[in-house]
């Protein structure tokens, strides 16, 4: 998979002005960048004029995706190549996002929506899944003991 991602910039190189090679390409890179937690509330939809529309579940997911958005485009930049996306539109379609949670363990997604989204938005920065897991695990046993 690394390889695939690494392989991007030389893809769309080739493609040209194919608007369904960028759109693809921007969709992997946007599950690449988001990770495991950001995964489950989003969804990339679509890229024209080198704007990503990129559906999530409620508001609160837009504001604080909103305010890493600059984050968000450097990074997926860095692995489309520079320019490929100025801006990032986070529209609320909770339709678009039917069945991606139902693929999580229900334990595991209760304790994800219990938690800050702050803090998911976090674990969403961290590459390794285990140590992710673990991160949001022991930030929902500390608020847990606050509770």
């Amino acid at each position: 998979m690394e390889q695939l991602i690494k392989s991007l910039p030389s893809v769309l190189r080739a493609a040209g002005d194919i608007d369904e090679v960028a759109r693809t390409a921007a969709q992997a890179a946007w599950n690449h960048v988001a990770g495991e937690v950001l995964r489950q509330h989003t969804l990339a939809t679509d890229l024209q004029n080198n704007r990503l529309t990129v559906a999530v579940s409620d508001v609160i997911w837009q504001r604080q995706l909103e305010s890493m958005s600059s984050q968000l485009i450097y990074r997926l930049n860095a692995l489309l190549g520079t320019g490929t996306i100025n801006f990032i539109e986070f529209r609320i379609d909770a339709n678009a996002l039917e069945g991606r949670a139902a693929t999580q363990e229900p334990a595991a997604q209760a304790e994800v929506q219990a938690l800050p989204v702050e803090l998911v938005s976090a674990a969403a920065s961290i590459q390794n899944a285990q140590l992710r897991r673990s991160f949001l695990n022991a930030a929902s046993s500390s608020l847990r003991r606050k509770r």
